[in-house]
C-alpha cells in the first residue's frame, strides 16, 4: 500500500474505534495498527512482491451508490459530503473485514480487488460475501437516514472475474498499484446493468462458486465493446453463512431516456383507426415505453405503434400496448404505454436497444 494509504486507513480505523470505544488509539497501538494493514497488503514482509505489472486472475466488485445526484440538488453541499462519507466508510469497513483492496473511489462509486496485490484461495467467495454484506450495510444506513429524516440511498454491485494486468502504474512523479483489461470493464458494464439493491455477477464468476451461491438462471445482456451477449446472474443468497441480499427494487428491467418518434393508432371495438397520433418516445424499457403526445390517449385503452430502433437497424411494427398512465405536463401529454402484444423478435430487439443505451452511459 502507499504511505498515503495506510495513514488514511490508520486515521479511519482510528475513528472507528474511538466512535466505539469512547477512547483513541495511543501512538505505540497505532503504529502497531499501521504495521498490521502493511502486512495484510505484503505479508511476510514482501514489500514490493507482486508489484511488478504482470497477468493475474482477480475477482473485481464495482459498487455505485444511486441517489445522491438527487441529493446533491435537495441538500446543502456539507450535508450531502456527510452522507456520502458516511456510507462509503461503512462500505470500507466492510470491505477490509473480506480482506479485500479498495483500487479507488471514483464520485460514488468504489472499485474493490480480490485477488490483486495479495492473492487467496477463497478470492471469489470472500468477494461475494462482500458485495452481499455491503447490500445489508447499505440497508441498515437506509433506517439511520430515514430516522434523520434524509432520502435514501441505494446500491448497485457488479462482480467479475478473469485476467487483468497488474502492477503499479504511472512515473516517478506519480503512480499507483491498480488493474487494467477487458475484465476491469466488463465488471462495470455488469454494474450499469444493476437495479437498487442488485448484485449481478459473471457467469465467470459464477462457475466458481456455483457451490456456494443462490442465484438466478442466466439472463444474455449486450454490452459495449462486445458483439455476442454476456450472460449475468442475480446473486441471491449465501445459504451457509444465511445471508440473504435485501433487495430494494423490484423492476422488471431498466428504462432509459431516449428521443425517438412514434406512430400511434387507437383501436377501438377491437378495430385499428386509421387516423394516426404522432407522439415521441421519452423512455423505453423491455416491456413498455413512456411516451409524449399532444392529445391524450385513452386511459386503459389499446393503441398500435410503432417505431424505429435505430441503433439497432430495426422497425418496431404491429406492436400493440394498453395506456396505464396518463398525465399532463407543460402542454403536452405523458402517457405510459405497456406492450400487450409483441413479436418475439421485436421484443429481443427492444431488449437489445435498452442493453446498448445502458452500457453506454
Amino acid at each position: 500500500m502507499h504511505k498515503e494509504f495506510h495513514h488514511d486507513a490508520v486515521r479511519r480505523l482510528q475513528a472507528l474505534i474511538e466512535r466505539e470505544t469512547g477512547a483513541p488509539l495511543k501512538e505505540a497501538a497505532q503504529a502497531e495498527m499501521a504495521a498490521i494493514l502493511r502486512g495484510m497488503e505484503c505479508p511476510d514482509g514482501a514489500a514490493t512482491e507482486g508489484l511488478d505489472v504482470a497477468p493475474r486472475e482477480v475477482t473485481i466488485l464495482l459498487a455505485d451508490l444511486r441517489g445522491f445526484t438527487a441529493l446533491s440538488g435537495s441538500l446543502p453541499a456539507a450535508v450531502v459530503i456527510a452522507a456520502l462519507n458516511r456510507c462509503l466508510s461503512r462500505l470500507s469497513e466492510v470491505v477490509f473485514k473480506h480482506q479485500g483492496s479498495i483500487d479507488k473511489f471514483m464520485g460514488d462509486s468504489i472499485m474493490v480487488l480480490f485477488g490483486a496485490p495479495v492473492a487467496r484461495d477463497d478470492d471469489v467467495d470472500r468477494a461475494l460475501l462482500c458485495a452481499v454484506e455491503m447490500q445489508i450495510a447499505m440497508r441498515d444506513l437506509n433506517l439511520e437516514h430515514l430516522r434523520e429524516q434524509l432520502p435514501q440511498v441505494f446500491l448497485g454491485i457488479g462482480v467479475n472475474t478473469g485476467t487483468v494486468m497488474a502492477g503499479r502504474f504511472g512515473s516517478d512523479v506519480y503512480s499507483e498499484y491498480t488493474v487494467i483489461g477487458e475484465e476491469v470493464n466488463l465488471a462495470s458494464r455488469i454494474e450499469a446493468f444493476s437495479l437498487r439493491g442488485q448484485v449481478l455477477i459473471s457467469e465467470a464468476t459464477y462457475q466458481r462458486c456455483w457451490g456456494l451461491v443462490s442465484a438466478t438462471a442466466p439472463m444474455q445482456v449486450y454490452v459495449k465493446g462486445r458483439h455476442e451477449p454476456v450472460s449475468l446472474r442475480e446473486l441471491v443468497a449465501i445459504p451457509s453463512r444465511k445471508l440473504k441480499v435485501p433487495r430494494q427494487e423490484f423492476r422488471r428491467s431498466h428504462r432509459v431516456d431516449t428521443r425517438l418518434p412514434c406512430l400511434c393508432q387507437r383501436i377501438q371495438d377491437k378495430i385499428i383507426v386509421p387516423q394516426i397520433v404522432h407522439a415521441a418516445i421519452r423512455d423505453i424499457g423491455y416491456h413498455g415505453l413512456l411516451v409524449e403526445v399532444a392529445e391524450p390517449l385513452q386511459l386503459h385503452s389499446e393503441i398500435k405503434i410503432e417505431f424505429d430502433l435505430t441503433l439497432v437497424e430495426y422497425r418496431a411494427a404491429d406492436v400493440y400496448a394498453r395506456v396505464i398512465t396518463l398525465k399532463p405536463e407543460g402542454g403536452q401529454w405523458l402517457a405510459g404505454l405497456e406492450f400487450t402484444s409483441i413479436s418475439p423478435e421485436c421484443n429481443a430487439k427492444v431488449q437489445m436497444f435498452v442493453q446498448l443505451l445502458v452500457a453506454a452511459r
